[in-house]
């Protein structure tokens, strides 16, 4: 009894650690499949809208440096009153100056400018696409998480299933042999301590099944929520068949590459040149050609007193010829970014092996338990007949037949989780790895 108490009770911790829904699954219903529920909680996810938010937002940056290279049109206007203006040295005849400005002056006018030549122009457009694909890899690296969520919940309810079978064979054979023992104990035939015991058990084990279908109906809730969609209480889980798949995978562990970091961490390589480019294209030569336009007291005549209109054009050049080498070293510091990101993929990389060596040394384990857990099962079930018939013969007591009983459900409950937690732990690399689960 304490070793079936075990199995419960770890199956149900199993199931407690991921919220969900379940009973005992119905027949004739589409079983679920982890491939497609992990497809549907990405889906599902609201970050997914993030990836086409992100590409109109990088759209309309776009527009704005497009909109650079349009003329630019600005209104002017200013209007102010001097205590001094330049006068003329020269006096007339009658002593006072031959010309004076005006002491209040005024301006309007409208002036375009037209950027002629920016060599940063290209390079800013083509950091605004590196960024956008950085950001967007991101949030694919932020999506995979939902892989291992979905793998946990859909292997809980995978064992609760498998477990819950098992159990529920076993209620109703103690179903029936509590009707037997009833009938001898009438016919005297049987001691009342005997039809106790196995009343006593069957109770026992009814709770039990409650607890297991609690914990089941809690891991498909959770299936539930992170597929945002309905998952009935009897739906059947099916282990995925990869082996195959896991097999011709352990053998080009090392040139695998598709884990959605690796694209953050190529994106991120790209940025950082472009940024490159961009900076060492802002140290070039800007040319502007313009042309202005107003009406003023004084024109472009600056002694005359007269309100004017007037007009000018040119070409202006901007160019930052010297600056004490700043541009240099942002160059420089980028060039280190680019050494940071090389050494986190390589730190990522590592980690991946690490991860996952565990997982392929339990895989070899539960690959071979699962023929001794058959053995095993298989020993059980004949004790369990054997001992039911000795039960009927009077020669053991319930509660010689009822251990034999409990040392046969834990071989099923040993052999059904061996078989989950196989199923689980080649899913498991496959995802550590960044590979789908079909």
């Amino acid at each position: 009894m304490t070793r079936l108490f075990l199995g419960w009770l770890a199956a149900a911790a199993i199931g407690a650690a991921t919220p969900a829904f379940a009973q005992t699954p119905a027949a004739g219903r589409e079983p679920l499949q982890l491939a497609a529920l992990q497809q549907a909680a990405r889906e599902a996810d609201a970050r997914t809208r993030e990836l086409d938010l992100l590409a109109q937002q990088t759209e309309l940056r776009l527009h704005n440096i497009d909109a650079e290279q349009r003329p630019s049109v600005n209104v002017l206007g200013q209007s102010q009153y001097q205590s001094d203006v330049p006068k003329s040295p020269i006096t007339a005849p009658d002593g006072s100056p031959l010309f004076g400005a005006p002491k209040f002056t005024y301006d309007a006018s409208l002036r375009v400018d037209q950027r002629v030549y920016d060599a940063a122009i290209q390079p800013r457009r083509d950091l605004l696409r590196a960024d956008l694909a950085e950001s967007r890899a991101r949030v694919r690296t932020a999506l995979f998480a939902l892989r291992q969520e979905v793998n946990d919940a859909f292997f809980a309810a995978a064992l609760l299933q498998e477990q819950l079978g098992a159990l529920t064979a076993t209620l109703d054979d103690l179903d029936k042999r509590l009707q037997e023992t009833t009938t001898r104990v009438r016919e005297g035939a049987a001691l009342p301590g005997d039809a106790a015991a196995i009343e006593a058990t069957l109770l026992q084990q009814r709770q039990q099944a409650d607890a297991l279908r609690s914990a089941r109906r809690a891991a498909l809730a959770r299936l539930s929520t992170l597929t945002d969609r309905s998952i009935a209480a009897d739906a059947v889980t099916a282990l995925p068949e990869i082996a195959d798949r896991l097999a011709q995978v352990r053998s080009t562990l090392s040139s695998q590459r598709e884990r959605p970091e690796y694209e953050q961490f190529d994106r991120a390589r790209d940025r950082s040149a472009s940024q490159q480019v961009v900076t060492k294209a802002t140290d070039r030569p800007q040319v502007l050609a313009f042309g202005r336009a107003g009406f003023g007291r004084p024109g472009l005549n600056f002694i005359s007193d007269q309100p004017q209109v007037y007009a000018l054009a040119g070409v202006q050049l901007n160019w930052k010829a010297w600056n004490w080498g700043t541009s240099d070293r942002e160059r420089e510091a980028i060039g280190l970014q680019q050494r940071i990101v090389s050494a986190e993929e390589t730190a990522f990389t590592s980690a991946l092996r690490r991860a996952i060596e565990s997982d392929l040394a339990a895989i070899d384990q539960l690959e071979a338990s699962l023929p001794t857990d058959e053995r095993i099962v298989s020993l059980r079930e004949s004790i369990d007949q054997t001992a039911r018939v000795r039960l009927g013969e009077g020669v053991i007591t319930a509660a010689e037949y009822l251990d034999r009983r409990t040392e046969w459900l834990t071989a099923q409950f040993d052999r059904a989780r061996h078989r989950v937690e196989l199923a689980q732990a080649r899913a498991r690399v496959l995802t550590t790895l960044g590979l789908e689960v079909q």
